[in-house]
């Protein structure tokens, strides 16, 4: 399957989703040396939720991340349009909900925060998601973004890119259960925006406040902003 085809239909990319399910938090722990965990305990020091808080953990997968903002007492809800994802991680015994990001099915204002981490870089339309999340979070309400992103010093950057990325595929092969499709992620990757020009969609988006901070360099980024009152 090739990314044009992914780009082209949303379904390709659930359908891809479906098929790396079974082994998917095993390969994300293997191909980032273990920084996945730093990486999620940083977004929910950034989300920062409190008990009796609805969160929404979007694109959330097998619920892992979704399972570490529960540890707050907060009401935490897994939502990912990749059934396959959701079937993966129903022992975690978390609220599960199939949902498309662009079009979900919860009212307005209906979440004290939203978090996603390394899923909006997979949606069709990365403004219209953003405006999706800020609908269903309350006037004041938090986001927080952790995505992959442009290392802003060399030569971890130049390292980054043309060494790091292009052994993902290879890795993949040896402990993931769809190996081919770590070669669109891996492409994603490289062609999403950096950190400066990820905030300026943020806030074009209706998010106020925007932030960020890198994590590992600047191989991922964390995106916070407040949906203004």
């Amino acid at each position: 399957m090739s990314r044009a085809d992914l780009d082209r239909d949303p379904r390709a990319v659930a359908a891809m989703f479906d098929d790396v399910a079974r082994r998917y938090d095993l390969t994300n722990t293997v191909l980032s040396l273990g920084l996945d965990r730093h990486w999620r305990e940083a977004t929910r020091r950034a989300l920062a939720p409190v008990e009796g808080e609805r969160i929404l953990d979007l694109a959330a997968g097998t619920g892992v991340s979704t399972a570490e903002f529960a540890r707050s007492g907060a009401t935490c809800v897994a939502a990912d349009f990749s059934l396959g994802m959701l079937s993966a991680g129903r022992s975690r015994r978390l609220p599960m909900v199939a949902a498309d990001a662009l079009r979900l099915p919860f009212p307005d204002g209906t979440f004290d925060g939203v978090a996603m981490l390394f899923g909006l870089r997979n949606l069709a339309d990365t403004r219209a998601g953003l405006r999706e999340m800020a609908r269903v979070v309350r006037p004041g309400g938090r986001l927080v973004i952790c995505e992959f992103s442009t290392p802003p010093r060399q030569p971890l950057r130049a390292l980054y890119r043309n060494l790091a990325l292009r052994a993902v595929p290879p890795v993949a092969r040896t402990v993931a259960s769809s190996p081919e499709a770590y070669v669109y992620l891996a492409e994603s990757i490289l062609a999403w925006p950096e950190q400066r020009r990820l905030a300026g969609m943020i806030a074009e988006s209706g998010w106020s406040r925007v932030a960020w901070r890198d994590l590992t360099g600047g191989i991922v980024a964390l995106h916070r902003a407040v949906k203004p009152h």
